[in-house]
């Protein structure tokens, strides 16, 4: 019996002769079944590949055949435009059988959430940080409202589950589930994760049931069109645009919004329409910027990240981007948004403005190729989130037992498997500082916990894990661009120097509230590899990188420029080697090892050789710099102790980076510096690396020539 024949034959009726579709398609059809049957699944397809239907059709189908009354569905996005767009969907798919949907966001009118209240509908969309406020609202009976809830569907889950919005969104999950008197089934919808088993566990928390994953079957080489240009400045990729796709509707990615309104500009000077839409702009000019751009067919629209989730622009003909971003996840959802007309392929044009966005365009395309994508991993220890839940539980029951109130919590998985003595340290710091206070084995917010949360700051518990990991750079009045902040939870010795956009920075000061960084150029005469790699990267892409320099072969979607230049770099590297390491000795006698290992291993090996060698040692996501005097067979004697299990000692993490962190204030510091201590570190990578051969080299300063080797 096929997926459609599972359905309640109303359902079957309206999908056929209301919609008009003749057929579902394949992997919906495959999608049913399991749904049906109440397995928690995360279902893989492409952007625009159906997910919403495979996901919302079975449960209206249980709607109607077991006769739900009541809120039934969650339906969380992590975005409230992408609430909007699918509000329409969702409202007609409801009425078709008799059912309502509801939208509850920021924007949604009073009157609106009062008929909510009061007419609870079938289907509820909302945020996960608007459904914490509706567990807290008290003109809502959360048990009455959530009594009836059966299924939670979470769409883009790998944008939760990557940060510590993730953890927010399993509690509140967990606190709506907890008031229901049946299981809730767990759903979530992505078209980018590479550990969707894991990914299914992790949505599933407490609730009980079968766990499983729908990944969509596809040729993904066969189906869409990728190629890499090198174009060398902002103003020659403008050229490009302006000459490439005449007549067609064009989607441009770039990743910083300077670049956004200086690449849209150029194009209006070509005579190209071109709208922007970035974080930086209000809401009205996105929208209107949006809402041009979705009207038109002939344009471009240069947007940063903010449009890389599913939103709604209309019928793309083509993806641009102009440099790259830093993981594969990141690119398939860019991609993902052409190639929804037959017959049109998803296509994905990359233009290089510098050789490093090159190098990293080039190596994303290459783990694309292989099947690679990131596994999503929700970052460890998030004792603050903890802490918010706690004040937050207390102010939704109006107090919580202080004998029960970790059972409250433990249904979190990350809660759960913190250390009994870490969750007790927490407690009692938040009683020692009178976050917290207890009554006759009540807990209620203590006196700093109601000058900063209570009464008329309640709403500071809320939508406080939606920041992006980035800090924004500034020179004067003009903005550089963006860096992780990873960058800057690392404690660095001395000058704070990093590149970007093919110049060097220091830093000046740190807004760490306001996520900004304040610079000055400064002049350098060292020669470095790469001058303008964003920071951050991680461990698969500085691998990957390491594979197309120390390749020989050139690609055939590499462009005669892109080929010249990547020729070019590899001239500048003859030394490297495929899945192996190198210790480059310098005429001049001093020392580097290339490890490509990412920002996390290569800070965690320069501070564990550093513990055995006594001495500083300067890393970046490609190598290590061992001071002069240091010899070969000294550090390659730490390595192979540090290989063969020796202690690693995790990165020095500068402690201002907690003024970034929501809620570390109620978090003992001791508690706070481990739990970044913890999310620096890189374990698994680092085993990997190690276990890498190391070949060691010797270069002339003057013309790099390979002059020995011996490997290891």
């Amino acid at each position: 019996m096929s997926g459609f024949d599972q359905l309640h034959p109303d359902l079957q009726h309206h999908i056929a002769n209301s919609l008009g579709w003749q057929s579902l398609r394949p992997f919906q059809e495959e999608v049913i079944p399991e749904i049906l049957s109440q397995k928690h699944l995360v279902v893989l397809a492409p952007t625009a590949g159906g997910k919403t239907e495979a996901a919302v059709f079975p449960l209206l189908s249980r709607m109607l055949s077991e006769q739900w009354t009541g809120l039934s569905v969650l339906y969380l996005c992590p975005l409230k435009a992408l609430l909007n767009d699918l509000d329409l969907r969702l409202t007609r798919y409801c009425s078709l059988v008799g059912r309502r949907s509801g939208l509850w966001h920021g924007d949604v009118t009073q009157t609106e959430r009062k008929r909510i209240a009061s007419e609870p509908p079938d289907v509820l969309l909302t945020t996960p940080e608007s459904l914490e406020v509706i567990l807290m609202s008290r003109r809502l009976d959360p048990a009455t409202l959530f009594g009836q809830l059966r299924a939670v569907v979470v769409d883009e889950v790998h944008a939760f589950a990557g940060d510590d919005r993730g953890w927010h969104l399993q509690a509140v999950v967990e606190r709506a589930s907890a008031k229901s008197e049946h299981a809730v089934q767990r759903i979530g919808l992505s078209a980018t994760v590479g550990n969707p088993a894991e990914l299914t566990q992790w949505l599933a928390g407490s609730q009980p049931g079968e766990r499983g994953h729908y990944v969509r079957p596809s040729d993904h080489l066969a189906e869409a069109d990728v190629q890499v240009d090198y174009v060398g400045t902002l103003d020659n990729a403008a050229l490009v645009i302006s000459k490439l796709h005449r007549g067609e509707k064009r989607l441009v990615f770039i990743d910083s919004r300077a670049g956004a309104e200086k690449l849209s500009a150029e194009l209006n000077k070509l005579a190209v329409p071109a709208f922007v839409t970035h974080g930086s702009l209000s809401k009205q000019h996105r929208r209107a910027a949006e809402e041009a751009f979705r009207s038109r067919s002939d344009c471009v629209i240069v947007a940063t990240s903010v449009l890389e989730l599913g939103i709604d622009v209309g019928d793309l003909d083509r993806v641009i981007q102009v440099g790259a971003p830093v993981t594969v996840s990141s690119f398939l959802q860019r991609m993902g948004r052409t190639g929804r007309r037959d017959p049109s392929k998803r296509n994905c044009l990359f233009l290089a403005v510098r050789h490093d966005s090159l190098l990293v365009a080039a190596a994303l395309v290459e783990m694309w190729k292989t099947g690679f994508v990131e596994p999503t991993q929700p970052p460890p220890s998030p004792f603050h989130v903890l802490a918010q839940q706690l004040m937050a539980i207390t102010l939704q029951e109006g107090g919580t037992s202080a004998d029960r109130w970790y059972d409250e919590v433990k249904r979190v998985p990350a809660f759960a498997e913190m250390a009994p003595e870490e969750v007790q340290e927490l407690f009692a710091f938040m009683l020692a500082e009178t976050v917290l206070a207890q009554e006759q084995g009540v807990l209620r917010l203590g006196t700093l916990g109601e000058q900063k949360y209570g009464r008329k700051n309640y709403l500071k518990l809320f939508s406080v894990f939606m920041t992006e990991p980035l800090f924004r750079v500034v020179h004067g009045r003009e903005e550089i661009g963006q860096i992780d902040e990873l960058t800057l939870t690392i404690r660095k010795q001395g000058r704070r120097l990093f590149l970007l956009g093919g110049r060097t920075w220091e830093i000046e000061e740190v807004d760490w509230q306001k996520r900004l960084v304040r610079v000055r150029e400064v002049r350098t005469d060292a020669s470095v590899m790469f001058s303008s790699v964003p920071p951050g990267l991680g461990y698969p892409l500085c691998q990957a990188m390491r594979g197309v320099l120390a390749s020989k072969y050139d690609r055939p979607w590499w462009s005669r420029r892109a080929t010249e230049k990547i020729a070019e770099k590899r001239g500048e590297s003859p030394w490297l080697e495929v899945d192996k390491t190198t210790l480059l000795r310098s005429g001049e006698g001093g020392l580097e090892w290339w490890t490509f290992g990412g920002v996390g291993v290569n800070a965690t090996l320069a501070n564990s050789l550093a513990a055995v060698l006594r001495q500083s040692i300067k890393h970046s996501p490609f190598s290590l710099e061992f001071p002069r005097g240091v010899r070969s067979g000294v550090i390659l004697q730490a390595i192979a102790q540090l290989a063969a299990g020796g202690p690693a000692m995790p990165p020095e993490v500068d402690e201002r980076m907690l003024y970034a962190v929501k809620f570390s204030e109620c978090v003992p510091h001791s508690l706070a510096l481990r739990m970044l201590e913890r999310r620096v570190a890189d374990p698994e990578n680092l085993k990997r690396l190690l276990e890498q051969p190391i070949a060691e080299r010797t270069v002339e300063p003057r013309d790099k020539a390979h002059s020995q080797s011996e490997n290891r």
